[in-house]
């Protein structure tokens, strides 16, 4: 794509002679070689999952987190340089807070995703700084149930049922297509995102962990990690199914 650019992508503010702007597509393909992040939409909350990839064999399980909650009832997921999504997950805390200093409530979430694509957006539009190199899945609850949006690295937002991002998405749009989003729970959903995530996840790539929180009925609103007698045996199933798909390939 350097070679297309041909100097148009030196800067977030100059557009080539076809529109496109360079450095938004430069982080959209950082985004794309990040581990998967999947989250849905269930009939009692949202659960969103992600495929952390394992640089070293020393780190301690657990660091470096791909979803974090930013309050009490919203948290976040994310595909992309880790860092990146730190600085937008900070970003996210520092709205609830204001919000809920200014108005007393917490922030509903399309108030909160909006916010977060405006502060996406804005690092597209000026030659000092450089698009964010994540993307980011918004899962909560407010007045009105609960939502998941997709925040992308050029500033887009969408309410989604079923969304997927990173490395191996348009395999993983497949299954979660299948899914009967209508009707499944969460205690379900955990089951088939560790599912996915295990198929989908590339052999070449390093070692890695499936991280998967959840805001939903059972964790009483609130947005947590899934509880490990959940998780654990949603993985292993997922492991297993997994080895057993590639041995009769």
């Amino acid at each position: 794509m350097s070679g297309i650019g041909s100097g148009y992508d030196l800067s977030t503010t100059t557009y080539s002679p076809d529109g496109r702007v360079f450095q938004v597509e430069y982080a959209g393909k950082a985004v794309d070689a990040g581990g998967l992040t999947v989250g849905v939409k269930c009939v009692d909350g949202v659960v969103i999952a992600c495929e952390k990839l394992v640089p070293s064999k020393l780190h301690k399980p657990g660091t470096n987190r791909r979803t974090r909650a930013v309050a009490r009832h919203a948290g976040v997921g994310g595909s992309g340089y880790t860092p990146d999504l730190a600085a937008v997950a900070d970003r996210a805390r520092a709205e609830c807070a204001n919000y809920k200093s200014f108005y007393g409530d917490a922030i509903p979430g399309k108030v909160l995703a909006e916010r977060m694509a405006h502060y996406y957006h804005l690092f597209t539009l000026y030659w000092s700084v450089r698009p964010f190199g994540c993307s980011t899945l918004l899962g909560c609850k407010d007045f009105d149930g609960y939502h998941l949006y997709l925040v992308e690295q050029n500033g887009e937002c969408a309410k989604m049922r079923g969304a997927c991002i990173g490395k191996g998405k348009n395999a993983a749009k497949t299954e979660v297509e299948k899914l009967k989003l209508n009707e499944i729970t969460c205690a379900e959903a955990v089951k088939e995102l560790a599912r996915i995530v295990y198929a989908t996840h590339d052999v070449k790539d390093k070692e890695f962990e499936c991280e998967m929180s959840w805001v939903c009925d059972a964790s009483d609103g609130e947005f947590v990690r899934v509880p490990e007698d959940i998780a654990e045996p949603a993985r292993e199933a997922a492991r297993v199914a997994a080895q057993g798909d590639a041995m009769e390939s």
